[in-house]
Parts: C-alpha cells; structure tokens; sequence
C-alpha cells in the first residue's frame, strides 16, 4: 500500500526474475513501527469523537438539514479511513502481513475509499458554507435535502471510480529472500500497464484530492472572509482567525504527504536510481508525512463540527445530564429542536 509507507525496497531484475540485493530499509521500519502505535489511539480517539458527533445529531438535530447530512457522510467516511488503522498497525510493526488475501483487499479499499471520500467530504462542506454565507438569500432555494444528497452521492461515486486503479495493484505477495507475505502495490516492472496504473493513480491523487480541494478551500474561505469583514460584526471577527487555521491544517497537513509522493514518483521514472542514503531519507520522510496526514483526518469530522457555537452547546448540555456535578462549572444554554427550524439551520455557518 503505497500511501502506507509500506515501501521495504525488494527489488526484482526484469530480465532473470532473480531478487537483486535490496536497499536495507531496517531503520525506516523501525520508525514505522514506533510511529504505528499511535495508530491505535488515533483509532479510538476517531471512534469515540466521531461517534459523540453522531451522538449529538442524533439527539439534538435533523438529518433534513444540508449541514448534518454532510456531516454524517464525513463522519461515516472518516470513521471507514480509521478503521484501517489497528490493521496497518500491526502490519508495520510486524514488517509483514497476517491478515491473509481477502483482508488485504478488505483493507485496502477501505483505507482508499475513506481517505479519498474525507477530502471531498471536507471540500464539500467548505463550499456549503461558502454559499450558506456568501449567498445567504439566493443559497436558501438550492441548499435542499435533494442537493445534499446528489452532492454526496456524487463524491462517493468519484472516490470509489478514483479507487480502481490502487485496488487493482493492491495484492499480497511474497518476497523471494524470506517468503513474508506483504499486502501493498507490488513492485513490478516499470514498462508494464501497472506502471501506468500507478502513474495514473497519483496524478489523480494529486490533481483531484490535493491541488482542486485546496483551490476551492482557499476561495471560499477568503469569499467568507471578506464577507464576515464587511459585516462589521465585531464579535465575529474571530471567525478570521478560525478561517485561516482550518485552511492552514488543511495545508499543513495533507500537502507534505503529497510533495514526498510526487519526489517518490519522479525518483522511480528516473534512469538514474537514487542512492541508499536517498531512499533511506525519503522512506522517513514519507512515514512522518503519512502519519500527519492521519491525524487531521482524524480530528477534521469533530473540529468542523465543535466549531460552532451550537453544537458546543448540545455537548456542554450532554455533559451536564451525564455528569450533573459540573452544572456549577459548565453553563449551559439550552438549545432545542422545536426552536432551531430548518431553515435557520441551514444558513447557520457554525463557525462563531
């Protein structure tokens, strides 16, 4: 699985099919290892965040809203990334897979599906916010449960379409210096259709799932921006400053990984093979990368949700009745159902 790190450099000669001497990658998987355990807690840190999300629409909101409709779906992908993680966990910590055939495939899929779908998911809501705000009067006639559904149904179809080609170069197979079994894009050879299939697979990564949701993320952002400004709002110009850190995370966090993939590409097309030392440096660099990448993704479902004011609300209330000691420490304002109406929900943009 490429975007796993999962890289132990055995090579094969094209010609004879005999394994050439291969890259030691002992230190690289090391650190995989030691950074893997976080996997776990970032697992259950998702489930338990994700599902207090889900917790909180449930009891508090509508599922005919545009917003919780969208995050269902972003909770619902993110919590399908996550659970890839105990599985990948102890495949990097063991340096081989255990998981036989079928939970390679398993896994795959879903670790592809759930990452490609979050970054749409994420870029979807920006945008919904955008038109919530920007174009508050015309936006109330277009922002319907028929809009958010085709919309979701749309990035599901386009991520699933955009997994074939990794999933059609995600197999098990076994090296010939050991007879371990690994689950990740075997390294074939670099003139075969699989090549072109990887190739084509990253540049799809890269165009669709880093480069169209950072444009349209920083344009809406900056349209929300400057309409908050114009407001002349004074409490809400905070929302700025919560506007450049979400664009910021975003950059921050999902950029590097694709910038140590695109030199991961161009260092394979080269004729020149790259030294040790070289492979050594970008296999650390790709886990570091990959591991950051995970923590947003699995921090971004309840960070756009307990941005707003309301939702804050609903939690501090859940708080209170579970543990009614804190009602002297936690205020709480009550927030009902019957009195937050559809259309108020709707072009509410949660971010004050």
């Amino acid at each position: 699985m490429e975007s796993t790190a999962l890289d132990y450099n055995y090579t094969y000669d094209d010609n004879d099919e005999k394994p050439v001497e291969p890259c030691s990658s002992d230190g690289e998987n090391l650190l995989g290892g030691q950074l893997s355990t976080i996997y776990y807690f970032m697992f259950l840190f998702s489930l338990f965040g994700n599902g207090l999300v889900l917790v909180i629409i449930h009891r508090f909101e509508k599922l005919t809203t545009v917003t919780n409709i969208l995050l269902l779906n972003l909770v619902v992908s993110s919590l399908m990334f996550m659970s890839s993680l105990p599985f990948l966990g102890v495949y990097k910590q063991l340096s081989y897979w255990i998981f036989g055939e079928v939970m390679c495939k398993i896994v795959g899929s879903v670790y592809y599906l759930g990452l490609y779908s979050s970054v749409l998911f994420l870029t979807l809501l920006t945008f919904d916010r955008h038109l919530a705000v920007v174009y508050s009067l015309r936006a109330s006639q277009v922002r319907n449960q028929r809009y958010a559904l085709l919309s979701c149904a749309v990035v599901w179809l386009v991520s699933g379409l955009a997994c074939i080609p990794k999933m059609i170069l995600h197999k098990t197979f076994s090296t010939l210096i050991d007879n371990k079994m690994f689950c990740q894009e075997h390294p074939g050879n670099t003139m075969s259709i699989d090549d072109k299939l990887r190739a084509s697979g990253f540049y799809l990564q890269l165009f669709l799932f880093l480069l169209f949701p950072l444009i349209v993320i920083v344009y809406c952002y900056v349209r929300i921006a400057i309409t908050v400004i114009s407001s002349k709002i004074v409490t809400r110009f905070k929302t700025v400053r919560l506007i450049f850190v979400i664009v910021l995370l975003f950059f921050i966090c999902w950029t590097p990984f694709n910038i140590v993939e695109l030199i991961h590409d161009d260092d394979d097309d080269d004729d020149d093979n790259p030294s040790c030392d070289e492979k050594k440096k970008r296999g650390y660099a790709r886990e570091v990368t990959h591991d950051i990448t995970y923590i947003y993704f699995c921090i971004s479902p309840i960070f756009y949700t307990f941005v707003g004011k309301k939702f804050q609300s609903y939690f501090r209330q859940l708080l209170v009745k579970r543990f009614p000691g804190l009602k002297k420490h936690i205020s709480v304002s009550q927030v009902s159902r019957t009195n937050m109406s559809t259309k108020s929900t709707q072009k509410s943009i949660e971010l004050s």
